[in-house]
């Protein structure tokens, strides 16, 4: 039986090469480059389009840890990212280009994947379809799974950093160093004097933002701010927050500024850098001056703008099994952001854990047991299927989820116990069921 996927994002590239490698012929659907989104600026499968940084890899951190749970049951896009990975400290970050370019070179020449370049208006009337057209799922499609589902689209907004070319920077006003003293190299720090960041402050508060002809109520991701909306929240607020200059002491000077814009490079000839937390809707003409008060970005070039966007997700408690099966129909599945995940890895957890469980339906007549609640991968899992809230919103993967270890342990020893215990249950559970 062929399984079709509509979306060659994260999660849909990631389900896809699972299913193949597996020897189950697949169907890929995408509508790039024959329709484009807002976001997206190539053709290229798992298009990265907010930022070019997967997170932490440290496994007493959630991200890192979900990342070693995944590469336990062997994530193909995690093996991709590492191969083009950059300089990042704490965190994997890759260039963008060369990943999507080398996801999408493995899925087209994969024999057992076909890839059809078309939107998908209706859904496939037999066999198993999974459904990961992301946030961002054209108007046509969305209206196909409203019918399907019978429930209304749950909603938030999202934005984009601007990214500068690196020719255009004044470097004498700026300097390499990474808060944690891991990768000194990894981001470039423009230092202001607390004029500098008040006056930046004030100009942020009065720029002219771009309004989107929505008529939703605005719900932005808590992860996620634009950079104006954490300003209105208090003149020191982005001091702690994007701007925070811990760790960052000016060699120049041997004294920490009083804010610091971090800057991360986007390929590997640091060619191009993203504004660290620089997510927002400003009109391009008010980002390009405002921005542009940064020390060393005086007279940056941008080649890309910020941008704000629409991310469209289900209210999955309720509609979905455990399994990521629609309860109604379960030869229809969901994976990545559209279920109420957040996040460049979350995103392939959904694609990888609705293959395998495609997969052992097909070959064994029955969708795998989750994963436990002790694993990021379980614990995400339930939060999305089993939340009982009305006001359902997106998650990312966080510690908080995880049942809680001894109450007398603290920080760090609590943490490496939550990690010890995951990487030992996930373990426990290839061996059970893969």
């Amino acid at each position: 039986m062929k399984v079709h996927i509509i979306g060659g994002g994260l999660a849909g590239s990631e389900a896809a090469l699972q299913l193949a490698e597996r020897g189950i012929e697949v169907i890929l659907f995408e509508m790039r480059p024959a329709r484009m989104t807002p976001v997206h600026n190539t053709e290229y499968f798992a298009e990265l389009v907010c930022s070019n940084s997967l997170k932490s890899v440290e496994v007493t951190n959630a991200h890192g840890l979900l990342k070693e749970e995944l590469k336990t049951l062997h994530s193909y896009l995690l093996e991709i990212a590492e191969k083009h990975s950059l300089p990042g400290g704490k965190a994997l970050v890759v260039d963008r280009l060369k990943f999507s370019q080398e996801v999408t070179n493995l899925i087209e020449s994969h024999p057992n994947i076909k890839v059809i370049r078309e939107e998908i208006t209706s859904l496939p009337s037999e066999g198993i379809v999974l459904i990961a057209s992301g946030p961002l799922t054209s108007d046509a499609l969305a209206l196909e799974i409203k019918k399907l589902t019978g429930d209304e689209f749950l909603y938030f907004f999202d934005a984009l950093s601007p990214i500068v070319d690196a020719e255009t920077l004044d470097f004498s006003k700026l300097y390499y160093r990474d808060r944690h003293g891991l990768d000194d190299s990894s981001y470039l720090n423009a230092p202001l004097t607390k004029e500098e960041y008040y006056n930046f402050v004030e100009a942020l508060l009065n720029a002219e933002v771009h309004i989107p002809h929505l008529e939703e109520e605005k719900k932005y991701f808590e992860g996620c701010l634009p950079i104006e909306v954490m300003a209105r929240r208090g003149p020191e607020t982005l001091r702690y927050g994007p701007l925070n200059p811990r760790g960052l002491k000016d060699p120049k000077t041997g004294k920490t500024p009083y804010a610091v814009v971090q800057m991360r490079p986007e390929n590997k000839e640091r060619t191009m850098f993203s504004l660290v937390g620089f997510q927002t809707q400003l009109k391009y003409p008010e980002q390009k001056r405002v921005f542009r008060m940064i020390p060393g970005l005086e007279n940056a070039v941008f080649l890309r703008y910020g941008a704000v966007h629409r991310n469209t997700y289900l209210h999955s408690p309720g509609l979905l099994d455990i399994h990521l099966r629609l309860k109604r129909d379960p030869r229809i599945f969901f994976a990545g952001q559209l279920i109420g995940t957040e996040g460049y890895v979350e995103a392939i957890m959904g694609g990888l854990m609705a293959a395998l469980n495609i997969y052992n339906i097909l070959k064994m007549g029955g969708p795998l047991p989750p994963p436990p609640e002790t694993t990021i991968i379980g614990a995400l899992l339930r939060y999305v299927i089993e939340n009982d809230k009305k006001d359902f919103q997106p998650m990312n993967a966080n510690l908080g989820l995880l049942p809680p270890v001894d109450f007398r342990l603290k920080g760090r020893a609590k943490r490496e116990i939550k990690s010890k215990r995951a990487l030992r249950d996930i373990l426990k559970w290839k061996e059970e069921n893969l």
